[in-house]
């Protein structure tokens, strides 16, 4: 990846360094040395791929003669601890080809030093870490006098501002990152921030050592080692004392590639950029006393967690371009149009299911806003393709973009739309071209790895100009890179369609496995490859790598027609695994003649029928950062491949090096990717979303591989697989005020509840007239809900407020959406019929007085009068359901929005439970605890039955409910108290010494990130 460093030092007589030996290391020449009458041979030196002497106006000709121009330089400084020149060295993008990075690098010194009368002596280094992986970087001497043409004169102190460095910086990040986007290159630098964007705490382990100390000819290899080390702690010192004078530069770091952080967090981020305890300390005060950190609360372990004002508004634009978006309703396709879109798909073999079918019609009716959650080979991308066919028969013009260069190829051959990365969207937007429009509809496919910056970036332009965007993605596949779950919390606010089937995978008992892996069990994924011969257990890692190269090319060979691919962690395994296949295919004679070549990671041998994968886009070849396919020709000056999907691709090695074998891949390239069978080799760095991706690429097999010197035990290694690292937004905590998480802790009454959610989504100047907003929402004889209710009896969720499912005279939605038809219906149908249009007018009724509340803290009168007639509606269908909805909403509010649009599935089974919470109390506490117990139970095997089934809108329901029941013990000590005798019934299996509440949310896997402190 991409990395920015740029380090600015002064070459002076008082360190022991000559500027003519400087020049000859850093140009890997022989240059004679006038003032010592000594020549300095570096000429052996390798790595140098471009050197040259840029001149600015009215400079000497002779000095374009390097020699000439530094020991000029010698001759003019007398003092003894002269300054001699100024070095710029910083690090080219590895994703650039040596004839970009060369060119890149001039245009930067040209308009930064040379357009300012600076001599510059460049060079470009393009070294190679022990790895192989390229370490390109620049070294630019710098003459630090003004010039004519007679030659020197006076320094230019204005050269030695450190507001000219910032400048530097900022520049170098700019202009790498227009030539990176217009080269529609998915990679990114930035200056301002430290340890995340790459700036060299280890200078060694980054671009190689600094040049050795030079005294004449020779090298001081011991003093090497100590420029090192001090250049190491130079570099923690600056840093620090840059973090101490503005501690905002640490938090950008720090919020890079994550949204929230803990002290621990801080301490380690200080303890790596300080020099010292007594530095260490000021950091640390620096960084917690700064001005834009927040404070949320503490998080489900007991620690601290903070966040900063940048992030906080970032996520607040977010959400507020998305919620503009969500209520257009601009981009509706005609049925016409979609049933010939569907009858075209049909003529080409392509029947949707009736889920995928659902997401079609979804997104296609017409909101600026729609996201689509599919688990791994759920056929989201030819759901795509058909509403492609239907948006652009009613006019509309659709654009495909993904974070990554492979993702956005996926979209492309698998959907039809015409797709690109974001990044290079972006840049053009920036140029003023190619920008959305109110007729565009932009698809943005895995939109769970694209970062909250980035997504807020997009989302904002789209509201702005009125345009439409489809989020298609999986929240449990990889996390974003940068930080924040951007896709997951808009899912969350705004809902979506699911599509839950699996149709990878050819068997139902994988397709099973692949939705353990969606939902989080993995240990029951891996259980049930195991039972199928499919996980294998080596005593070490190398022989498990040896069995998993054996096992794949027995298939291999058995199998030539199918396509497959191995899977891992590191790069350092992937580099292991290719070499291993590829000495297999080698022994099988299914190689040609090797051929040499220097590619972008270090020196390769390839032959005909080695399989390839491309490691950088490149427009002009069609390839992208992740593209595989099989060399046909090879010669030492170019290359011939065929893709995967049958197209030949010629190109000249000196051109294009971004190429490596192809047998193995990391984990993150292949979201996205389906093959016919995969080879997975575990290493303790996975967690549950690598999993998940890994063990899902496949339509036949997958085998699993791992060394018991990594994982001792099954148990172990189904526990490092199934590890949430899930990223967290800010917003998940919703507890910036200690009153309000205090508040939220206890159930405090509805109208302080609702004062508080209005607090946070309304802006400050109108919050004051909030302030009696629900005074009114009771008449004196109203009983206010009782938040602390004891256990439930049972009722069937029909005859509270209507079932959650499509019945005659009702359709739902995938999310359970309610509309109206003119179908006839029954006494008992049209009864839930009317139940659910009773809560969704009173629902409508509070969300509107919660978002347009008078000066007095009131609704208007006729938002109150709304307000009890549809109570008085609701109460004569259900008695008592307004009291019970207004109950979970204290619990929920997110629900009032859900149930004012018509999402009615979480609402009817909240409801359930307080009414059962409301009639339960007066019942005998024994026999209470016996009925939780029982409405437990009946909830499990519900949710089990959805899962089996399929139907995962109503399993997440059916967990929400069982969730809120967990957090209702947090209110009912005493029936707290009775259960604890019953934890065997309800599941628990395994004492944690918590809450009862938070053990049930722990034994099944719920509650995460609904406030139960697990």
């Amino acid at each position: 990846m991409a990395i920015f460093h740029l380090h600015v030092k002064v070459i002076g007589r008082k360190a022991g360094s000559s500027a003519v030996a400087s020049a000859a290391y850093r140009s890997a020449s022989r240059l004679r040395d006038e003032r010592i009458d000594r020549s300095h041979d570096f000429s052996a030196k390798r790595g140098v791929v471009h050197s040259e002497v840029l001149l600015p106006e009215n400079a000497p000709d002779a000095w374009s003669d390097r020699e000439r121009l530094w020991n000029d330089v010698e001759a003019f400084e007398v003092r003894r601890d002269a300054q001699l020149a100024r070095e710029v060295e910083f690090a080219l993008p590895r994703e650039l080809s040596q004839a970009q990075g060369i060119e890149l690098a001039r245009d930067f010194v040209q308009a930064e030093f040379v357009s300012r009368g600076m001599v510059a002596d460049i060079n470009v280094h393009w070294d190679r870490a022990e790895d192989g992986s390229p370490k390109p970087h620049a070294h630019v001497m710098l003459t630090m006098r003004s010039v004519d043409e007679n030659g020197f004169g006076p320094k230019v102190r204005d050269w030695n501002q450190t507001e000219l460095v910032e400048r530097w910086r900022q520049r170098w990040a700019e202009l790498a990152n227009e030539r990176l986007a217009e080269l529609d290159i998915d990679a990114r630098i930035d200056h301002r921030s430290l340890e995340a964007q790459g700036i060299a705490l280890e200078p060694q382990t980054q671009i190689g050592a600094p040049a050795k100390r030079i005294e004449g000819s020779d090298i001081d290899v011991a003093g090497n080692e100590a420029e090192r080390t001090e250049l190491h702690r130079e570099i923690a010192r600056d840093n620090g004392a840059r973090i101490i004078a503005d501690p905002g530069l640490a938090l950008d770091a720090i919020t890079h590639q994550q949204s929230t952080f803990t002290r621990k967090d801080i301490a380690k981020f200080a303890h790596r950029h300080s020099d010292g305890m007594e530095q260490f300390d000021a950091v640390m005060g620096a960084i917690s006393g700064a001005p834009d950190l927040v404070e949320l609360g503490k998080d489900g372990r007991g620690e601290d967690r903070f966040t900063t004002r940048q992030m906080i508004e970032t996520e607040q634009r977010l959400h507020r371009a998305a919620e503009r978006m969500a209520g257009q309703e601009r981009h509706a396709v005609s049925d016409a149009d979609r049933e010939a879109a569907l009858a075209r798909a049909a003529q080409g073999g392509l029947v949707l299911s009736g889920e995928q079918a659902g997401a079609l019609d979804h997104i296609t009716e017409g909101r600026g806003l729609d996201v689509v959650v599919g688990f791994a080979g759920t056929g989201k991308s030819a759901m795509l393709g058909v509403a492609r066919q239907a948006w652009a028969a009613a006019g509309y013009e659709v654009r495909g973009a993904a974070l990554s260069g492979i993702a956005a190829e996926n979209l492309a051959s698998g959907s039809g739309i015409s797709s690109r990365t974001i990044a290079s969207m972006e840049h053009c937007w920036e140029q003023g071209r190619d920008l959305l429009a109110a007729r565009d509809v932009l698809v943005i496919d895995e939109a769970g790895m694209v970062g909250t910056r980035q997504l807020e970036r997009v989302l904002s332009h789209a509201a702005d100009v009125g345009a439409k965007v489809v989020l298609v993605g999986d929240p449990q596949q990889l996390q974003a890179i940068e930080a924040g779950a951007a896709f997951r919390s808009i899912h969350e606010r705004h809902g979506g369609v699911e599509i839950g089937q699996v149709r990878r995978q050819r068997e139902d008992w994988q397709r099973e496995a692949t939705r353990d892996l969606a939902t989080g069990r993995i240990g029951a994924a891996i259980g049930a490859y195991d039972a199928q011969g499919m996980v294998h257990q080596a005593a070490t890692r190398n022989e498990a790598r040896s069995d998993l190269v054996e096992r794949w090319d027995r298939d291999r060979q058995a199998h030539p027609e199918a396509s497959r691919i191995i899977l891992t962690h590191t790069n350092d395994e992937v580099r292991a695994l290719n070499k291993a296949a590829r000495e297999r295919m080698r022994a099988a004679g299914d190689l040609g003649d090797d051929v040499q070549v220097n590619v972008e990671r270090g020196a390769r041998n390839f032959a005909s029928g080695d399989r390839v994968m491309f490691l950088r886009n490149e427009r002009g070849l069609g390839v992208k950062n992740g593209t595989l396919g099989t060399v046909e020709e090879i010669s030492t000056q170019s290359m011939t491949a065929r893709t995967d999907d049958g197209r030949p691709v010629r190109f000249d090695l000196k051109d294009y090096a971004h190429i490596d074998h192809g047998y193995a891949a990391t984990i993150h390239k292949a979201q996205g990717m389906t093959v016919d069978r995969t080879h997975v080799l575990a290493t303790p760095g996975m967690d549950a979303h690598g999993s998940y991706v890994a063990l899902s690429r496949h339509r036949d097999g997958t085998d699993l591989h791992y060394g018991s010197d990594d994982f001792a035990t099954r148990e172990r290694l189904v526990r490092t697989l199934s590890r949430d690292r899930a990223k967290d937004m800010a917003s998940d905590y919703d507890r910036i005020d200690p009153a309000q998480h205090y508040a939220e802790r206890r159930g405090i009454t509805f109208r302080q509840r609702v004062v508080e959610i209005v607090r946070r989504i309304v802006p400050e100047k109108l919050r004051d007239r909030i302030g009696g907003l629900l005074d009114g929402l009771r008449s004196p004889g109203d009983a206010e809900p009782r938040q602390d209710r004891g256990r439930p009896v049972r009722e069937n969720v029909g005859a509270q407020i209507g079932d959650a499912g499509p019945t005659p005279g009702r359709e739902a939605s995938a999310r359970g959406a309610y509309r109206e038809t003119d179908v006839p219906v029954d006494p008992e149908a049209a009864l839930r019929r009317a139940r659910t249009k009773a809560l969704v007018r009173h629902a409508r009724a509070i969300d509107s007085i919660i978002s347009t509340g008078n000066a007095d803290g009131q609704g208007s009168p006729e938002q109150m009068r709304e307000l009890r007639e549809a109570r008085s509606a609701f109460e004569k269908v259900r008695p008592h359901g307004w009291r019970d909805a207004e109950a979970a909403y204290v619990k929920n509010p997110e629900l009032v929005r859900e149930a004012a649009t018509g999402r009615v599935n979480r609402i009817v089974l909240a409801l359930q439970l307080e009414t059962e919470i409301r009639t339960g109390m007066d019942i005998d506490p024994i026999r209470r605890a016996d009925r939780f117990v029982e409405r437990w139970q009946k909830l499990h095997r519900t949710s089990q039955e959805q899962y089996q089934a399929g139907d995962m809108s109503g399993y997440k329901s059916t967990r929400s409910a069982m969730s809120d029941m967990a957090k209702s013990l947090e209110r009912d000590p005493q029936l707290e108290s009775l259960l604890a005798n019953h934890k065997k019934a309800l599941g628990i299996q395994v004492e944690s010494g918590r809450r009862l509440g938070a053990e049930l949310a722990l034994s099944h896997g719920i509650g995460r990130g609904l406030g139960i402190g697990i």
